[in-house]
């Protein structure tokens, strides 16, 4: 490790102490609630700190681009955590589904992309790992670019048994740039995802058709 990266060589997870771990709430998702300490950049132990935590696992999303056609596929859905937002708690964003403990992230977002959108992707790159709030959230966010063919697609679209009520439909890339640009896609995971797709884009229309 360099000096000049702002670390303490050697720092890592060895270096936290968990004293306690405690269950506040398990339903949907987890909470809890932990007693820890950790070394500090200049030396010595931190103090004995409390945190609470959510815990809700990992997640991996898929923006699905047909570079043939030059098109983005959107889906909108409801979402309780955009609540208070003034327009409402519909969202633009990507396919996108909870890792589960027996599964690759990437058979994951093949999976969502069928069951949200009704697309089947071809050829998949890895555009980033990033965790979504690591001040108190446990979910990182695994990050993908799928190709697909957009011809068709649409509708309504999401598994009855799990509530699902989704809206498909595509943009052309410009499009869907200007939506986020205009703040109607301001989810995380999909706002870096065409930050990548604006950055790649014209090599992904090369080497996908």
């Amino acid at each position: 490790m360099s000096a000049g990266d702002g670390r303490r060589p050697g720092l890592g997870p060895e270096d936290v102490e968990v004293l306690e771990r405690e269950t506040l709430f398990e339903g949907f998702f987890r909470m809890a609630r932990y007693t820890l300490r950790h070394r500090l950049f200049e030396g010595g132990w931190s103090r004995q700190l409390t945190r609470e935590r959510f815990e809700r696992g990992h997640a991996a999303v898929l923006l699905p681009y047909d570079p043939v056609a030059d098109r983005v596929v959107l889906i909108e859905q409801f979402r309780v955590g955009a609540l208070e937002k003034p327009s409402g708690p519909w969202l633009l964003e990507f396919v996108a589904g909870v890792i589960e403990a027996d599964e690759s992230p990437e058979t994951v977002v093949r999976r969502e992309a069928l069951e949200e959108a009704g697309v089947t992707p071809g050829r998949i790159e890895f555009v980033q790992e990033v965790y979504v709030s690591p001040g108190g959230n446990s979910e990182s966010l695994r990050i993908y670019c799928g190709e697909v063919d957009s011809l068709g697609v649409g509708g309504v679209h999401g598994l009855h048994e799990e509530d699902e009520d989704i809206r498909v439909f595509t943009v052309p890339f410009d499009e869907a740039l200007q939506l986020m640009y205009d703040g109607r896609i301001d989810s995380a995971g999909p706002v870096i995802a065409l930050q990548w797709l604006a950055l790649n884009r014209e090599r992904l229309r090369r080497v996908w058709t």
